[in-house]
């Protein structure tokens, strides 16, 4: 492991775009820290934990993917969580707009450009919205534990209204995810890996010392009663650790080879000999990206209905799309094979694949060129899809079912497997594998001698 390191350290750009990206992301964690002006941090935690009751709440999955600044009332509180909707908003209307489709496909470079413009736009407006929501969700606090929110912002009032506490708390986290979304978008450009995606990653680890703590908690070793937690418990959920990794690893990875044939060709005087090659077609296509989509949207008319408070039908909307409901299990796992396939039919071309199979004189053995090769790679790649939709979607839900027969926190069983596993594991691949062809720009023999990363 320390050859590895020593020749990541002598490419000078692989390295210079490592450091940048652990700066950006020591940044992010600095964020995470930072209360908002007017809140004490400490009290809302403990009022947090007591809510929450170690449970299957909304509150405590977004706290996992903001990294915990949920629960603290920081400046990136709301995370990036505006940015994923606003995407996926915007990859909707790339499908449905038929103007906005041409554009994108005609001039690639001015089509990404104003979409990325429209993202952040969407971005500031969602933020303003939660940021809004949050606000009146802390002053809802605040009446059941005085001292939450500074007395000095609430005496400053219009009509019985605090607006500037609401001015403070909008413009700061409306910052914030601002902040984050730069951030992200910094470290795709000018460091190594998915700025977004990494920045959700971080957020997640930097909870596992708290899921390990709850984890001794529950054992309760420093007393002869027993626990809430036993050793049998915890093996079932490292079986279900080990074997979610793998399977991650595997559907990532996984493809299925169409194989390629190469016609004659004449070059100058000579006649070349075809050769045979193949395309690998993954088995999941969209990679993590269906799981962030799907948690984040669920996230949202949630989070709505929460701080909108009972008593009116967002109220019961936020009842029934509780994490670990069983009607939230059934959209979760509905919305990742949708995303699946949206995703994949918004970025696998059987068109183009076939095309430039055509111009290069390459052809599926028994399928004719053109319109029967790209419908063959069409109903292909469709079957191969449904395969890896329902498999991400089981992989997903199933650290809520073990901890359900356990009976162990939301907390816990959510880092042994499920959407933070999945996401960390994709990440880390991703990563893995520009690091790696970095290095095989430099002729080095790769980030991994053994079980190098398979679909290069």
């Amino acid at each position: 492991m320390l050859q590895e390191i020593q020749r990541v350290a002598q490419v000078p750009e692989l390295k210079s775009k490592i450091l940048f990206t652990l700066l950006m992301l020591v940044v992010c964690r600095i964020g995470g820290f930072i209360p908002v002006p007017g809140i004490n941090g400490e009290i809302a935690v403990s009022f947090f934990r007591h809510a929450t009751g170690g449970g299957q709440n909304l509150f405590q999955m977004v706290d996992i993917f903001s990294g915990g600044a949920f629960s603290q009332m920081t400046v990136i509180a709301l995370g990036v969580v505006p940015y994923i909707s606003a995407s996926i908003i915007l990859q909707l209307l790339v499908a449905l707009w038929p103007s906005l489709q041409r554009e994108v496909k005609e001039n690639p470079d001015q089509g990404k450009r104003k979409i990325n413009k429209m993202t952040r736009l969407l971005t500031v407006v969602l933020s303003f919205l939660q940021s809004a929501l949050f606000a009146k969700y802390a002053l809802q606090m605040n009446l059941s534990r005085p001292g939450i929110v500074s007395g000095e912002f609430l005496d400053i009032q219009i009509l019985g209204f605090p607006w500037l506490f609401y001015l403070v708390v909008i413009a700061t986290m409306t910052t914030g995810t601002v902040f984050l979304m730069w951030i992200g978008e910094q470290i795709t450009e000018k460091g190594i890996g998915n700025g977004m995606s990494l920045i959700i990653s971080i957020g997640i680890l930097s909870q596992l010392p708290t899921a390990f703590g709850m984890i001794f908690q529950q054992l309760n070793l420093d007393s002869q009663e027993p626990g809430q937690m036993n050793f049998s418990s915890i093996l079932v959920l490292a079986g279900v650790f080990v074997i979610v990794t793998l399977a991650t690893i595997m559907i990532i990875q996984g493809c299925r080879k169409i194989p390629l044939q190469y016609a004659r060709r004449v070059v100058g005087r000579k006649e070349v000999q075809g050769g045979n090659s193949y395309i690998p077609l993954k088995v999941n296509y969209a990679g993590v990206i269906p799981v962030i989509f799907a948690s984040s949207l669920l996230m949202f008319p949630a989070t709505l209905g929460a701080f909108a408070g009972r008593g009116n039908w967002l109220g019961d909307v936020a009842n029934w799309l509780s994490p670990g409901s069983s009607l939230h299990l059934v959209f979760y796992v509905l919305l990742i094979v949708f995303f699946t396939y949206f995703w994949t039919a918004t970025q696998f071309r059987p068109d183009q694949i076939a095309s430039d199979m055509k111009k290069n004189g390459a052809f599926i053995p028994g399928i004719r060129q053109g319109k029967p090769t790209q419908d063959y790679l069409e109903r292909t790649m469709s079957r191969i899809t449904l395969l890896g939709a329902i498999f991400l979607a089981l992989l997903a839900i199933l650290p809520t079912i073990v901890g359900r027969f356990l009976g162990v926190s939301q907390t816990i069983s959510y880092f042994f497997g499920g959407t933070a596993l999945l996401i960390l594991v994709g990440v880390v691949l991703d990563t893995m594998k520009q690091v790696e062809s970095h290095l095989l720009m430099k002729r080095y023999d790769g980030f991994m001698k053994k079980g190098r990363i398979r679909g290069r």
